[in-house]
C-alpha cells in the first residue's frame, strides 16, 4: 500500500480542498491525496467507490482539470455533486470506461458546452446512500458526446441546462471532481482548480501528463 493511502470512507480537507473518498469494501481500491488540487486513486477488481477533490461548496463556478483517467470496465470521470432541498445527486460525466449509465435512464433532451454536446438523464434513486443517509432521490446527468480526460466544465451552463427542462437544484452541498468505479481494475491520477485560475495556462498549472 502507498504511504497516506486512504482505503476507508472519508471527507475531509487537504490543501485548501474539499476530498470524499466513499467505498463500498468489496476489492482493493486506493485513493491518495497529492499537492493542491490533485489526487490518484487505483483499484483492482473493485466493489462500488466515489473518490474526487473539489469544495466543500458547490457553485456556478467553472471547473477546469486535467489528467490522466485509465478505466479497465466499468468507470466515470466527472464533475459530481450533491443539493439539498431538494436532495438531488448530480454528474457531469466528462468520460467512462465500457458503461454508458445514459440508456438506462429517462433521456430529458440536449445542449451544446466547452465544445461538446451533452445529453441530459434523470433517475430516480430508491431507497439508496445519500448525504442525508438512506433515502429516495432524483439524478440529474449531462453526458458528454466527446469523451476527454482534460478540459473546462462550465457549470452554469449545465444546470441552466436542467433548469430549462424543470430539473431544479437545492442548496449547493460538496462538488468535486470524481473518479467513480464499480466492478472493474483501473488507475486515475488527476487535477482540478476552480475558476479562479482561468487567467493561467494548463501548462503552468498541471505538468503531470508529461511528468508521469
Amino acid at each position: 500500500m502507498a504511504k497516506g493511502a486512504i482505503t476507508t470512507s472519508q471527507t475531509e480537507e487537504n490543501n485548501g480542498y474539499n476530498y470524499s473518498f466513499w467505498t463500498n469494501g468489496d476489492g482493493n481500491v486506493q485513493y491518495n491525496n497529492e499537492q493542491n488540487g490533485e489526487y490518484s486513486v487505483t483499484r483492482k477488481n473493485c466493489g462500488d467507490f466515489t473518490s474526487g477533490k473539489g469544495w466543500s461548496t458547490g457553485s456556478t463556478r467553472d471547473i477546469h482539470f486535467a489528467g490522466d483517467f485509465e478505466p479497465s470496465g466499468n468507470a466515470y470521470l466527472a464533475v459530481y455533486g450533491w443539493t439539498k432541498g431538494p436532495l438531488v445527486e448530480y454528474y457531469i460525466l466528462e468520460n467512462y470506461g465500457t458503461y454508458n449509465p445514459g440508456p438506462s435512464m429517462t433521456y430529458k433532451g440536449s445542449f451544446t458546452s466547452d465544445g461538446s454536446v451533452y445529453d441530459i438523464y434523470t433517475h430516480q434513486q430508491v431507497d439508496q446512500p445519500s448525504i442525508l443517509g438512506k433515502t429516495t432521490f432524483m439524478q440529474y446527468w449531462s453526458i458528454r458526446r466527446n469523451k476527454r480526460s482534460a478540459g473546462t466544465v462550465t457549470t452554469a451552463n449545465h444546470f441552466n441546462a436542467w433548469a430549462s427542462h424543470g430539473l431544479e437544484l437545492g442548496a449547493h452541498d460538496y462538488q468535486i471532481l470524481s473518479t467513480e468505479g464499480f466492478s472493474s481494475s483501473g488507475f486515475a491520477h488527476m487535477s482540478v482548480w476552480g475558476s479562479q485560475y482561468t487567467s493561467q495556462t494548463f501548462e503552468d498549472l498541471f505538468t503531470l501528463q508529461n511528468s508521469s
